[in-house]
């Protein structure tokens, strides 16, 4: 376990259901209260020194996507930044996967209501992903991007950027949803054009966090729709004009964010600067193996993929014979929190996650005979 990470947050023992939502740190929850008190004690001062909680989470969210603030926007949550991207492709096709999570299905469904982008369904193998053989048999001439998210919400599946870049070519948009890998998988972020995140699950921010990254392509290409007041140029002048979008990834603001949110975001964010992308994966990785191998033992059907280079977080499974609301039962009577759904159950440690876990697991299906 991460130690020096792990000390920054209370979270029980047993919750296995980042994937769904990250418990923040002590640091996120003492920058948003310092950040209400302020506010409650307002003067003149007050909201220009909170508004720059903004700029540093941005900075932050920049240099560990491996870009700068000209190429990054705060945003409340992912699907905006979704929304805004298949939004700003004017025309032609856009290829995703039907079996992704269902916030990267309806911006390209609105779109397509509105005449611009026409999503074109991949279907994924079992247990598989978007992988670049998936999309080179998909392209046609009329496809201008591909939209797939980093790491699967179902099955952990890691998608190989760098390979679907070079799949796709150099003039097509590659769109990524990081929410369920951004802090916690070494990815070539480099590779996309548009990158988006919401802070609530693995960066552990809380709710009404996230940002996105343009790369140049992007910012030439799509065009700024739901570009607000201010996204645009001169955005301190109020003389009635209607202004044009702000050169840089700017033009995807809408409106002012909450700088007690932001307080937060910044304080979650330089919590993964400092102890590291590699080293946080690097202790899931432990806890995933932990995890997979009590499952196994006790007859569970893994659905992730087996190889580690093409996996992240997420460990889903079935007990065959078991409906797996009788093993969340079981689970829950151990302290363990996972994800359930109809048909399998997902668990998702993180870095700060002890070992403990893997036996609160054991206990719980151990109870349950096979």
């Amino acid at each position: 376990m991460l130690t020096s990470y792990a000390s920054h947050f209370d979270t029980p023992a047993g919750y296995l259901d980042f994937a769904r939502f990250g418990p923040p740190s002590r640091d996120a929850v003492t920058a948003t209260a310092q950040a209400l008190d302020a506010s409650a004690r307002a003067d003149h001062t007050t909201v220009d020194t909170l508004m720059r909680a903004e700029e540093t989470a941005r900075d932050t969210a920049a240099r560990l996507a491996g870009t700068d603030a000209r190429h990054t926007v705060l945003l409340p949550n992912a699907s905006t930044g979704l929304f805004h991207a298949a939004l700003g492709v004017r025309e032609g096709v856009v290829l995703a996967p039907r079996t992704d999570f269902p916030a990267n299905h309806y911006p390209w469904r609105r779109s397509a209501d509105l005449g611009r982008a026409t999503p074109r369904w991949l279907d994924p193998a079992p247990g598989s992903g978007v992988t670049p053989d998936l999309v080179r048999a998909a392209l046609t001439d009329d496809v201008v991007a591909v939209s797939v998210s980093a790491v699967d919400f179902r099955t952990g599946f890691r998608a190989d950027l760098a390979a679907l870049r070079e799949a796709i070519g150099p003039d097509r948009l590659l769109i990524v949803d990081a929410i369920q890998a951004f802090g916690v998988a070494s990815l070539p972020w480099d590779a996309a054009d548009v990158v988006v995140a919401g802070g609530q699950k693995w960066l552990r921010a809380g709710w009404s966090t996230g940002f996105a990254t343009l790369s140049d392509r992007a910012l030439e290409s799509l065009e700024p729709v739901l570009t607000g007041w201010t996204g645009v140029e001169d955005v301190g002048l109020f003389d009635g004009a209607e202004h044009p979008p702000a050169p840089d990834a700017r033009r995807w603001s809408i409106t002012n964010l909450s700088p007690v949110t932001a307080a937060a975001f910044a304080a979650a964010l330089d919590l993964v600067e400092r102890h590291t992308v590699p080293a946080i994966e690097a202790s899931i990785a432990v806890r995933i193996a932990e995890l997979t191998e009590t499952v196994e033992a006790y007859g569970g059907r893994v659905l992730s993929p087996t190889d580690p280079a093409r996996r992240a977080g997420i460990l889903s499974f079935t007990l065959p014979d078991h409906d797996p609301a009788l093993v969340a039962k079981a689970l829950h009577a151990e302290g363990v929190t996972p994800t359930v759904r109809t048909d399998s159950l997902r668990l998702s440690p993180h870095a700060s996650t002890p070992p403990e876990a893997a036996e609160r697991v054991a206990a719980a299906l151990s109870s349950l005979g096979n």
